[in-house]
């Protein structure tokens, strides 16, 4: 009885022992769970305290066209900056701001100064393409205007400077001429007529040179009637120019090489021809210095025509 009093006592001890570590597991997780919460809540704030500290990226500035286009209200102000900018030799912001500023103004008496500052802004920055094309257009647009002769002389001024080098297409350099034989023929007592014929004299020496190249090119490719039908187109194109000498020399050296190489039926005619050539360096070019090398060929030349005359008196 005593045994199973103590049995009883025992499986109620055990009991209670673990409604104990039952109610103590409660009480942990229960002290747990906030303290997790806790944490996260305090996380969060710390984020956004640190983003709203931290300094916001400067953003590059961006100029809109659309939002800051002249209008007729505000066309005196950009009208106002535009020459300040003129003025400050500040030509591609000056140029960009005439150009929206050309079409407001048109129909009032602003817009022929406008056009001419816009195109020397243009020119000034050495976009000469573009000057003259705006040039151009104001000798068109404003032929009775004061600035009109100024205006012709910038432009062929411009056209001249986008001439290429002689050994390119030289259709610009035929055109430039062109242009300043006009504004020559239109102001003929202009103040511009030394830098005119400047460029003219550049503009003919540059086609002049070109030409000789082909000629040379004739003579060293053994094409020698053509160098000698570029010899003669040259003469009459360019009489009075300073590559004259040059020209007559490789004539010299064509009919020279030509008359060595040609048969014995034709090789006397040519001799002759080149002895010609010879003549005309030492007669126009006394002082030239291809006069030496000429004499010389012109000795060995004349020795070999001696030699035909005798067999012809034989």
């Amino acid at each position: 009885m005593v045994k199973k009093t103590c049995n009883i006592l025992l499986v109620i001890l055990l009991a209670f022992a673990v409604d104990v570590c039952a109610a103590d597991f409660r009480g942990a997780t229960d002290t747990i769970i906030p303290k997790t919460q806790t944490q996260a809540d305090t996380i969060k704030p710390k984020t956004q305290a640190q983003k709203s500290t931290a300094k916001p990226e400067k953003k590059k500035k961006t100029v809109s066209r659309t939002s800051k286009r002249v209008t007729f209200e505000s066309f005196d102000q950009y009208y106002a900056r535009a020459l300040k900018y003129y003025n400050n030799r500040q030509w591609l912001s000056a140029a960009g701001l005439f150009e929206e500023l050309y079409p407001l103004s048109l129909g009032t008496p602003r817009a022929d100064t406008i056009l001419f500052l816009f195109a020397h802004s243009y020119y000034m920055n050495g976009d000469y393409n573009m000057a003259a094309f705006h040039f151009r257009d104001y000798v068109r647009r404003y032929p009775n205007s004061d600035r009109t002769e100024d205006a012709f002389y910038y432009c062929i001024s411009a056209v001249y400077k986008t001439c290429p080098d002689y050994y390119l297409d030289q259709s610009n350099t035929h055109y430039a001429i062109e242009q300043i034989n006009a504004y020559l023929q239109a102001y003929p007592e202009n103040k511009h007529i030394e830098e005119c014929n400047e460029m003219l004299d550049d503009l003919r020496l540059k086609l002049a040179r070109k030409d000789l190249e082909v000629m040379k090119l004739y003579y060293n490719t053994d094409h020698y009637e053509a160098c000698q039908i570029s010899a003669r187109n040259f003469f009459n194109k360019y009489s009075y120019s300073p590559l004259m000498p040059e020209a007559v020399y490789y004539l010299v050296l064509n009919n020279y090489e030509y008359a060595k190489r040609s048969t014995e039926r034709k090789k006397q005619e040519r001799l002759k021809a080149c002895l010609e050539a010879c003549e005309k360096m030492s007669v126009n070019f006394p002082d030239s210095k291809y006069i030496k090398e000429t004499e010389k060929i012109a000795q060995d030349v004349t020795k070999q025509l001696e030699k035909y005359t005798k067999k012809s008196t034989n």
